[in-house]
């Protein structure tokens, strides 16, 4: 049963100049006087859907939503192989999230997303404990290069056909090579019918790492083509470099997040994101929930998004 909202428009919407050449496209929706929640999404890259706005209650949040940098319709796209990532950095796209606070006049935020998003969240989280009230997240990762190793080696002893496919798709890279980087190389390059290449075989690597997952058909390769250039050129690029993240920091400065409740919702069956990262944040975590879904993959099911409206739910009222 499904436990969300019914759907909802934005009542506003514009771009904000973040510097670099950037714009970031932002939304809002729900109820203008009330809590004030920001969604973070995915990927990186993956840009904010209309689904999620369906996790909160439109009578009692102020939901804002944003597209990070270079992805949905922020400006410039990364699908243009004209636009330089070098602006784009996890450290970029905090300073972006405290802008938008700034120019909504938010005081303080509620924090919602999963995957990607919440390795986001953590990091801004962190930089800036005191305007976050409550957190939720779905999914949970910290992007550590062991879960990026995991992500695009490691599991592939589940799908040895497919990974030898993804690994064969950047040519002269060894097994025990970075693979990642090779696929950022190639997103980079001149020519269009490489690129066209790589985001095909990057994107079926992903679908199959997913493919178990009953909610789900080939969630990555069936995207709009921009949006499928975009993600795997955001995608390659963050995780080639760690996410420019000190390995294990979002796990070993989470006593940062002290005094800011937080409910942590992850599927025992996620192949891509592993219940360890979820079960090390909780306890490095005091003030947080762990639930865990057992039948219940990276997606999510009915059930999970039903443990995400309830944490909203009762945050609500509260922060």
């Amino acid at each position: 049963m499904d436990a969300r909202y019914p759907p909802i428009e934005p009542y506003d919407h514009g771009m904000l100049d973040v510097g670099d050449g950037n714009a970031v496209y932002w939304e809002v929706c729900g109820n203008p006087d009330g809590k004030p929640a920001l969604v973070v999404h995915g990927g990186p890259g993956s840009g904010c859907g209309t689904g999620v706005r369906r996790f909160f209650d439109p009578a009692r949040y102020r939901i804002v939503l944003f597209d990070q940098r270079g992805c949905g319709r922020s400006t410039p796209h990364a699908s243009d192989p004209a636009t330089d990532l070098r602006h784009n950095t996890t450290h970029h796209l905090v300073a972006d999230m405290e802008r938008l606070r700034d120019h909504l006049g938010v005081r303080r935020w509620l924090l919602h997303g999963g995957s990607w998003g919440s390795t986001l969240i953590l990091a801004y989280a962190q930089r800036h404990p005191e305007r976050v009230s409550e957190i939720v997240i779905n999914a949970v990762t910290s992007t550590r290069r062991s879960e990026i190793d995991w992500l695009y080696r490691g599991v592939g002893r589940f799908f040895p056909q497919q990974w030898d496919r993804f690994l064969a798709g950047a040519p002269g890279t060894p097994r025990d090579g970075d693979v990642v980087a090779a696929y950022a190389r190639l997103m980079a390059d001149p020519d269009p019918a490489v690129r066209e290449r790589a985001t095909v075989d990057w994107c079926a690597w992903e679908d199959a790492v997913v493919s178990g997952e009953a909610a789900v058909t080939n969630p990555y390769s069936e995207r709009p083509s921009a949006a499928r250039t975009a993600m795997v050129k955001i995608c390659s690029h963050y995780f080639a470099h760690g996410a420019w993240l000190e390995e294990g920091v979002l796990l070993r400065d989470a006593h940062r997040l002290a005094g800011i409740p937080g409910v942590l919702i992850h599927g025992r069956l996620d192949l891509s994101s592993p219940l360890d990262t979820a079960w090390q944040l909780h306890r490095a975590w005091p003030d947080s929930e762990l639930i865990v879904v057992e039948h219940a993959g990276h997606f999510g099911t009915d059930e999970t998004r039903g443990h995400v409206v309830r944490a909203l739910d009762r945050f609500a009222t509260v922060g």
